[in-house]
């Protein structure tokens, strides 16, 4: 079953259950899915679903960080519910300690020797590793050892 057939699934399960949050949650996460389907003209593949679904959680990590800014708890406990229910179609994350092992073998692996290398780690990083490393902390932790 692909990833976008398991959320039409459990939308319905969602819905069965009267769960506001995970249903609303869902919906947005199959059109976004849809969307990028019809950007592209092809069916995605999962690496493409999960970016797609890591770009979910990182807007609404961002959207938590301006309301708890502006005085709103109760909004960006609700963007923080919403990230739970997208989690769970994601793969687990990698730890920061396996993450800064991970960047260390990949700097050796490609002979990276200064800063003007991050893009090169990068690119090896995130593309074995989509959907299971954060991005930001990646290139934070390269730049610390490359630094």
């Amino acid at each position: 079953m692909s990833l976008i057939e398991t959320l039409q699934e459990d939308l319905k399960e969602a819905m069965r259950a009267g769960d506001t949050t995970a249903r609303g949650t869902l919906r947005m996460a199959i059109a976004a899915l849809k969307n990028r389907r019809i950007e592209k003209g092809l069916d995605l593949d999962e690496g493409e679903a999960l970016a797609v679904l890591t770009k979910q959680v990182k807007s609404r990590e961002d959207s938590a960080g301006q309301y708890e800014e502006a005085g709103r708890p109760e909004l960006a406990e609700k963007e923080r519910a919403e990230i739970e229910v997208i989690r769970r179609y994601l793969p687990e994350q990698l730890s920061e300690h396996d993450l800064r092992e991970l960047v260390a073998k990949t700097i050796e692996a490609v002979g990276a020797s200064s800063k003007k290398d991050i893009g090169v780690v990068m690119k090896a990083i995130m593309a074995e590793h989509r959907g299971r490393v954060d991005g930001k902390l990646v290139q934070r932790f390269a730049s610390e050892t490359l630094g």
